[in-house]
């Protein structure tokens, strides 16, 4: 009788707990995910800087500008309303130097270049050491995985705009690290924890200047 009430009572904590573990790591991007296809639904049209887009006919098109948080060294994805610092020469393996930073904002890795340089501009963000921490860290990056062929992505760097468009998008494993390598033209480079929530994969999404894209 006591070992069964023991094994009941132990069952209901288990799923308690994974209760709470499910709502602390799948609620940040879930949120996120309404977010967006809340805005996708009224038509809301995020752009940083100029656009001549008008209302098309009689599709409503909301405009709403994006004001860059550091022009300095910034990220703006107008398409998911992304907005966050830069926080330049990270190092991608050490947790130690990372995690603090990934609280803030987004991270540009260790000797990668920058904008106007010509070479890989690798950054990072949203990444936890457990599930447990999730919260923790910023959700900038959580809806990249949005992102298509020529979507827009606008880096700030020492106060001049620098847009580049999406390219190619990909989900990699854990210990992919060759899209750190330097190349011979201007790429930009993002990276994230994929699915969202969880450290079991990568997603990288890789974007040139226009003047650099084959086909648009």
């Amino acid at each position: 009788m006591i070992k069964t009430k023991l094994i009941k009572i132990l069952s209901t904590v288990l799923i308690v707990l994974g209760t709470i573990i499910l709502l602390v790591v799948f609620t940040p991007p879930t949120i996120e995910e309404i977010r967006f296809r809340y805005h996708q639904a009224i038509g809301t049209l995020y752009y940083v800087g100029k656009t001549d887009i008008e209302n098309d006919g009689d599709i409503f098109i909301k405009r709403q500008e994006i004001i860059p948080q550091d022009t300095d060294f910034g990220i703006v994805i107008p398409k998911i309303n992304a907005n966050a610092p830069i926080f330049a020469n990270i190092d991608p393996f050490s947790e130690r130097e990372f995690l603090p930073i990934l609280r803030k904002g987004v991270a540009h890795a260790k000797n990668s270049s920058f904008p106007g340089h010509g070479s890989n501009i690798y950054l990072f963000a949203h990444s936890a050491s457990g599930i447990l921490s999730i919260k923790q860290y910023n959700a900038v990056f959580y809806l990249i995985n949005k992102l298509e062929k020529n979507d827009e992505i606008v880096i700030y760097y020492k106060e001049k705009p620098y847009s580049y468009f999406v390219f190619e998008k990909k989900i990699v494993g854990f210990g992919a690290i060759k899209y750190l390598d330097k190349t011979n033209e201007e790429i930009l480079t993002l990276q994230t924890c994929y699915p969202p929530g969880t450290t079991l994969q990568r997603l990288i999404v890789k974007a040139k200047p226009i003047e650099n894209l084959d086909n648009r």
